[in-house]
């Protein structure tokens, strides 16, 4: 087998296909300080675990800070992002800082990103409502520290939901998540208060259309669709069916976490079962003996097509923290998703 039959590829030469960043399935959140830490000690102790950094730690100045303390928290985030990645160099922290209206905006840009933009993954920009604020947002980032920093953007309202196509198409933003439940308030009570729960949120036809056109708009444009909080967090079963449909039916490949019990689940929910991974690899290495060629596998037809599918199974495979047979390991990345080594500073 050559190197040109890397599996990556067939992302490359088909027409109209974008591929999204490689971001773990989940992404938790978490704003006051005894919990930042524990957010932080829990993802080096499953890194450790699994080999692999399995969710991001995004560390919430919008509802983390007290009002009028602002300034305080910003740089109580500041520090634990510089301490945590000395301590741990494949850590992956990001920072919700507040929208781009409120006037702590400015200073958490400075105090943060201006101080360790170097060791974030990416800024997350709450109520954004059109392009022009990812622009504003962006230049302000660059501003404090550079063009290469991500933008995760959070869509909270039905007029930044029409927008959604449009914002996935700027070329900093890398994940778009959708706010339920401002999205439901902005209603003014013409959607009820059960299409915030667990269950109410993937039947009333208002949340799931919002919820399908950012997941479309994401695909369109090679971005990373994100799933909305569950708030019930000490129920795990409701929980596990919510972050199995966000994957299976609405497209989402990456889910909120607000609790550390939901961490894990959310983890195995996105994850493909063992079977899948099974018939991925059979799939892929037949392809890959045949020169990507077309192939019959079980009586059915597969080529570049399906054989892009089971390459993307395989990657959220060990994104998820799976063990992948040895010949198909050589494909993926053996690194843990996160920062390169910073030096110290």
């Amino acid at each position: 087998m050559t190197d040109f039959a890397h599996p990556q590829d067939l992302l490359l030469d088909a027409q109209g296909v974008c591929a999204a960043a490689a971001l773990p399935v989940c992404d938790h959140y978490s704003g006051q300080p005894e919990r930042m830490r524990k957010s932080l000690q829990l993802q080096a102790e499953l890194t450790a675990e699994l080999g692999r950094c399995v969710f991001d730690v995004t560390l919430d100045c919008e509802d983390g800070a007290t009002v009028g303390q602002e300034a305080a928290h910003a740089d109580l985030v500041a520090d634990l992002v510089r301490t945590h990645t000395q301590a741990h160099p494949q850590a992956r922290v990001a920072v919700r800082v507040h929208a781009l209206e409120h006037t702590a905006f400015v200073d958490d840009v400075a105090r943060i990103v201006g101080q360790v933009g170097d060791r974030l993954t990416h800024v997350m920009l709450p109520k954004v409502e059109n392009v022009d604020q990812v622009a504003l947002a962006a230049r302000a980032l660059d501003r404090a520290y550079g063009p290469n920093l991500p933008l995760h953007v959070l869509l909270e309202s039905p007029a930044a939901v029409q927008q959604a196509f449009a914002i996935a198409a700027h070329p900093r933003v890398q994940s778009i998540s959708f706010g339920l439940m401002d999205f439901v308030s902005a209603h003014g009570g013409a959607i009820p208060a059960s299409a915030m729960g667990v269950q109410g949120q993937f039947q009333h036809p208002l949340v799931l259309r919002a919820k399908l056109e950012i997941a479309a708009a994401c695909h369109a444009y090679g971005k990373v669709p994100s799933h909305c909080v569950v708030t019930e967090f000490q129920d795990t079963q409701a929980l596990t069916q919510a972050a199995q449909r966000a994957s299976q039916e609405l497209g989402y490949t990456r889910m909120w976490s607000i609790h550390p019990a939901q961490i894990r689940p959310i983890v195995a929910a996105f994850a493909p079962v063992a079977a899948q991974i099974e018939e991925a690899c059979a799939i892929l290495l037949a392809g890959a003996a045949a020169h990507w060629g077309p192939i019959s596998h079980a009586g059915v037809l597969h080529d570049r097509a399906s054989y892009r599918y089971y390459w993307h199974l395989l990657q959220r495979a060990q994104q998820t923290g799976l063990t992948l047979p040895d010949n198909v390991r050589r494909w993926l990345p053996q690194q843990a998703l996160g920062l390169p080594a910073q030096p110290d500073s």
